[in-house]
């Protein structure tokens, strides 16, 4: 099962806040993992530290010759704002910045599911540990690989009109518009959808009622 004991309730906090700002910037997942990386190869170094945040430095500065994308820079630049604000702290620990950036990503893929509205960077010096039932939907949202014409089961959770909100893997929620089919559906009940659409880091963009 996985816990949570390795994270203080600071370092909790600050992989919490770090994700919500990425996320709340549409940040790429698969962006934060390649500095993860670079941290992970570095970790051990004396000045890992310092190295890492000229990285994210130089990230920023060179981005557009090695970005795959015009929104790659942005990505870097997201990466360097929310790293240097809530990980320059913790500078001189460059385990504990591996470690708080590890739960961050893994959070990033839990709240990328979540309503947005609900979500909140926490200002308070006294923040809850981040739950164990949260670490397990995270863990599984990180190791989810969702692909087009994929079929899941999905519980109705309203219809408004032509419109039907619908709940996967007890937590994804999406409403999608089911003009010849809302009026035959109940709410609570269970059906199959099929993933019409990805977003850029592999999670659910929309989905099609298909039974």
């Amino acid at each position: 099962m996985l816990t949570t004991e390795s994270l203080t309730e600071a370092e909790s906090q600050l992989a919490h806040n770090l994700a919500i700002t990425l996320v709340k910037e549409d940040t790429d997942v698969n962006e934060v993992g390649k500095v993860i990386a670079y941290l992970r190869s570095i970790v051990d170094q004396p000045d890992a530290g310092r190295r890492f945040f000229s990285y994210l430095k130089t990230l920023v500065t060179n981005g557009w010759q090695i970005g795959h994308s015009g929104r790659t820079i942005g990505y870097y630049r997201n990466i360097e704002r929310a790293c240097n604000q809530y990980l320059q702290s913790q500078e001189a620990n460059a385990q504990t910045m591996l470690k708080i950036l590890g739960w961050a990503m893994r959070l990033m893929r839990y709240y990328k599911v979540s309503p947005i509205e609900e979500i909140s960077i926490s200002q308070s010096p006294q923040v809850e540990q981040i739950s164990e039932r949260q670490a397990e939907i995270a863990e599984v949202f990180q190791s989810q690989k969702f692909e087009i014409d994929q079929v899941l089961d999905a519980t109705v959770l309203s219809i408004k009109g032509n419109k039907v909100t619908y709940e996967m893997l007890g937590r994804i929620k999406l409403t999608e518009r089911e003009p010849k089919k809302a009026a035959s559906l109940e709410e609570g009940q269970i059906v199959k959808v099929k993933i019409t659409a990805l977003k850029e880091d592999g999670t659910i963009k929309s989905v099609k009622f298909i039974n």
